[in-house]
């Protein structure tokens, strides 16, 4: 994994890493959000053959950077799964039986559809749509909050169009931080990107290569 890039906000280290990630200092919590998990695995019960290799690599990354900062907390803004359950699914409780000692909460996402008892059997602590810890907000959809807060969101898989020599042009997943909230990218590599247009004062990470870039 290469180096993380260090964004100072209210005066917490965030440490943005080319594996779609946020680790929070102070809280010792690592920040995804969309990893869509069981996602090629739906597709492919529907006769999509989408290769499952992908949902292999997601959940190696996600090994890997907690292994590289052994958080205390995986805080998870919204769709860890992408639809009812299925063998993916179950390889995850495996994986999550291995990393018991791991709290994981699990801001409720729209595609997080499972009973409520799979959550429970899984160790995974439910919030059904807005977790606050400080300052910070953690809502899937609703990135709004009041005046002394901060939130970060998920749901649009937010993409930033780099321009090349000639008429060259490239779409890369970002870290999105406004004035009041920031988007998260897609933790999942098999998702669509959602091209956003940053304004003055806002600020831009690109994720190329597994490596994070200042871009605005």
């Amino acid at each position: 994994m290469q180096a993380p890039f260090l964004h100072i906000l209210h005066h917490q280290h965030l440490w943005l890493t080319g594996y779609r990630s946020i680790f929070w200092e102070e809280a010792s919590a690592l920040i995804i959000s969309d990893c869509h998990f069981g996602k090629t695995g739906h597709f492919r019960k529907a006769g999509i053959a989408v290769p499952q290799q992908i949902y292999k690599e997601d959940l190696q990354r996600l090994v890997t950077v907690l292994t590289h900062f052994k958080p205390k907390q995986l805080i998870v803004v919204g769709d860890l799964f992408h639809s009812h359950s299925n063998l993916e699914l179950e390889w995850f409780k495996n994986w999550r039986n291995e990393m018991a000692g791991l709290r994981i909460i699990l801001v409720k996402g729209n595609h997080d559809i499972l009973k409520a008892n799979w959550y429970e059997n899984a160790g995974i602590e439910l919030v059904a749509e807005r977790l606050k810890l400080n300052s910070f907000v953690f809502s899937h959809e609703n990135c709004h909050v009041n005046e002394d807060e901060y939130s970060f969101c998920g749901h649009v898989h937010p993409g930033i169009m780099l321009q090349g020599t000639g008429k060259q042009s490239l779409r890369f997943p970002c870290f999105y931080f406004s004035k009041q909230y920031c988007i998260l990218p897609a933790f999942s590599k098999f998702t669509g990107l959602a091209i956003i247009e940053p304004k003055q004062g806002e600020h831009v990470y690109a994720v190329v290569e597994d490596k994070v870039l200042k871009i605005h």
